[in-house]
């Protein structure tokens, strides 16, 4: 067996935009209460017509045309989501479908925040085992529909959007350009991050997560980096769920990566779930911030409390 890479990437946002400023019009808030706390400025906002598979497949598309390769090329989807509304199709086959695809394998995984990185290693393992020869790995979630916009608590967090992956065999002899994927979850904390309810509704025990975030993870994410053959400060770049600036810059620093790129695209997107890593990858990617090669780690945290993360090379 061979090991895989990423070879591109692509994300996509809607062109709605929700500022602080919007929502102190909104709820009783402020931009400076909302900066202060977790450190968001602006949103994107998809509207009722752009359903969460429509923003995966932009994303998709970039990252194929990217890549150099036609829908026809992939044999496996893969959607990280917990925000489509219908059961079936799912998402994946949604994609496929508005890309034209053959007849790939389709497939959603709901593992909220942490969905990516879990999706990734499906995509990583499935490769290496000679059941998929590229696929394509997306992370997606349209928050605004699950929230509920009179709570200011979460209505001040969240933003639509999506990042997308594609995913090909190394060449024999080369070394694996993703790595060994480090994951788990704390199920007795389940239900300290929800979307739940008729209709779903977003929900979540703030300070339990900010204290489980800051304080667990931080060996956690380094155990990931040792599963790559790696110390923290090899890594040239740290992409973590953007799911809030309090939490992010702590928990970069306590991981150790001090010669390292933090992404920090909260502060524009806000907090897009299963989106957040492969939209704020994609960016570092196109602005030039890191090159191919370079060392980064990719770390999911939130819903269910799980966590999923791996160290991959720049396409």
């Amino acid at each position: 067996m061979h090991g895989s890479r990423i070879t591109a990437v692509g994300h996509y946002q809607p062109a709605g935009v929700l500022t602080n400023e919007d929502l102190a019009g909104m709820v009783d808030t402020s931009d400076e209460w909302i900066r202060s706390r977790v450190g968001i400025r602006t949103r994107r906002i998809a509207g009722p017509e752009e359903p969460v598979d429509e923003l995966a497949g932009h994303a998709a598309a970039k990252a194929l045309a990217a890549a150099g390769l036609t829908p026809a090329d992939v044999d496996l989807v893969l959607v990280a989501t917990s925000t489509a509304i219908d059961r079936s199709p799912n998402t994946a086959a949604r994609v496929a479908a508005r890309l034209g695809m053959p007849g790939p394998a389709v497939l959603d995984l709901n593992v909220v925040c942490a969905g990516f990185p879990h999706a990734l290693a499906a995509a990583d393992h499935a490769v290496r085992a000679g059941s998929a020869q590229r696929a394509l790995v997306i992370g997606a979630d349209k928050m605004s529909e699950v929230t509920d916009w009179t709570d200011r608590t979460t209505c001040v967090l969240v933003g639509d959007g999506a990042g997308a992956a594609v995913v090909e065999p190394c060449a024999p002899g080369t070394e694996p350009g993703i790595g060994p994927v480090l994951w788990g979850s704390v199920p007795e904390m389940g239900n300290a991050v929800r979307i739940e309810g008729t209709p779903p509704r977003f929900a979540q025990e703030g300070q339990s997560v900010y204290r489980w975030a800051t304080t667990k993870l931080p060996a956690i994410a380094r155990r990931a980096c040792e599963r790559s053959g790696l110390e923290p400060a090899d890594l040239a770049a740290v992409v973590l769920h953007q799911a809030n600036l309090r939490i992010i810059e702590p928990l970069a620093a306590r991981i150790g990566a001090v010669n390292a790129v933090v992404a920090r695209d909260v502060v524009e997107s806000g907090n897009t779930s299963a989106a957040s890593i492969p939209l704020a990858l994609s960016k570092l990617v196109e602005r030039g911030d890191i090159t191919t090669g370079d060392p980064v780690l990719l770390f999911g945290f939130g819903g269910n409390l799980s966590y999923a993360g791996q160290v991959v090379r720049c396409p």
